[in-house]
């Protein structure tokens, strides 16, 4: 059974979905079933490069990913940021280059924040920095 905001990755072809409808079935991609992707919550050793953290700003919520800024290489860098609230889920894309961080346009306080490293799967949780 899955459920609502699962994530999934294919073992061989590294298609990633996530769940928007909670059903009874297998995903299966490839001929094979998908692996859950477990969401990593901080701890001691990784805070620092993956633990997302957020700022009130004036323009909405800034996102960085890391108390010390996530390496953002062709081979290692945050895919997504993803801000969940009890009404929608809002997800930015980034590439390698990019800052990582994300704005996102919301008053609301978050119930989740994860964000996708290329190399060290799904992560979860936030530290706040300010409040305006």
């Amino acid at each position: 059974m899955t459920e609502r905001f699962q994530i999934y990755k294919c073992g061989l072809c590294e298609n990633i979905v996530e769940i928007t409808h909670a059903g009874t079935g297998e995903l299966v991609c490839c001929s094979q079933p998908m692996n859950l992707c477990l969401e990593h919550r901080r701890n001691e050793d990784e805070r620092a490069n993956h633990t997302p953290v957020l700022e009130r700003t004036g323009q909405g919520l800034m996102v960085r990913v890391g108390t010390n800024e996530h390496p953002m290489e062709p081979r290692h860098y945050i895919e997504w940021i993803e801000v969940i609230d009890e009404k929608s889920a809002c997800r930015r894309f980034l590439r390698p280059g990019d800052a990582p961080a994300a704005l996102f346009d919301t008053s609301t306080t978050p119930q989740r924040i994860r964000e996708y490293c290329s190399q060290h799967g799904l992560w979860r949780g936030y530290m706040i920095m300010n409040s305006r």
